[in-house]
C-alpha cells in the first residue's frame, strides 16, 4: 500500500498530477484545490495517498493533508459512493462545511455538489452523523489557533474531557484580546468553575 509520496511535480492534467520519485512517474489523481496548489508548488512536494485496488485498475488517489484523505475513506465506506463520486464531493464543499452539513441535516448544501443528489444526500447524512459527531472534536481542534489547542491539551492533562476543556476554550477564545496559553487556561478554568457551581 502506498500511503505517502514525495517529489517534484511534473505534469498536471484534468484533476490528476504526475510526481517525479527518483525517476519514477507516479500518476495521482487530486481535488480541483489540490491541484491548484500542486500546479503552484515549487520544487518538492509531499501527497498523502490512497490507493484503490481493482481487478483491471490500480489507482492512487492524492491529498494534501492526511485529514482529507480520512474522509476520502469514509465517503467511499458509504453505499453508493465510489472513488470518483468521493473526490467530487471533496472538490465541491470544506471539509468543515461537509461536517457541519452532515451535522446539520443540510441536504441543500450537499446537493451543490455535483453528482449528489437529494436521495445521495440523505443516505450520507444517514450513514455519516455518528461517525461526523465522533469527528466533531477534531474538526473544531483543526479551526482553532496553535495556542488554544495547547491550552486544550493543558486542560486535558488537568483532568477534564476533551469535549470539556475543547468547549471551554471555544467559549473564551473570542473575549479574549491576548489569547496566550495561560490566559486562555486562567479563562477556561473560570468558565467551568462558572458552569459547576
Amino acid at each position: 500500500m502506498i500511503a505517502q509520496l514525495s517529489g517534484e511535480v511534473i505534469a498536471t492534467g484534468d484533476r490528476w498530477v504526475v510526481i517525479d520519485i527518483g525517476g519514477v512517474g507516479y500518476r495521482v489523481q487530486v481535488t480541483g484545490p489540490t491541484l491548484e496548489t500542486l500546479r503552484e508548488a515549487k520544487g518538492r512536494v509531499t501527497v498523502h495517498t490512497h490507493m484503490a485496488v481493482r481487478d483491471d485498475d490500480i489507482r492512487l488517489f492524492g491529498f494534501l493533508y492526511p485529514r482529507e484523505r480520512e474522509l476520502f475513506t469514509i465517503l467511499i465506506g458509504v453505499s453508493g459512493i465510489g472513488p470518483q463520486t468521493a473526490m467530487n464531493i471533496l472538490s465541491g464543499i470544506s471539509f468543515e462545511d461537509f461536517a457541519v452539513a452532515i451535522l446539520d441535516d443540510d441536504t441543500k448544501t450537499l446537493t451543490r455538489i455535483p453528482g449528489i443528489g437529494k436521495k445521495g444526500a440523505g443516505r450520507l447524512i444517514l450513514e455519516l452523523k455518528e461517525k461526523m459527531k465522533k469527528h466533531a472534536d477534531t474538526f473544531a481542534a483543526d479551526r482553532r489557533p496553535t495556542g488554544a489547542n495547547d491550552a486544550v491539551s493543558a486542560l486535558i492533562s488537568l483532568g477534564f474531557s476533551p469535549a470539556e476543556a475543547g468547549e471551554a476554550v471555544d467559549a473564551v477564545l473570542p473575549g479574549l484580546s491576548d489569547a496566550n496559553v495561560q490566559s486562555l487556561i486562567r479563562a477556561a478554568l473560570a468558565h467551568l468553575r462558572e458552569r459547576r457551581i
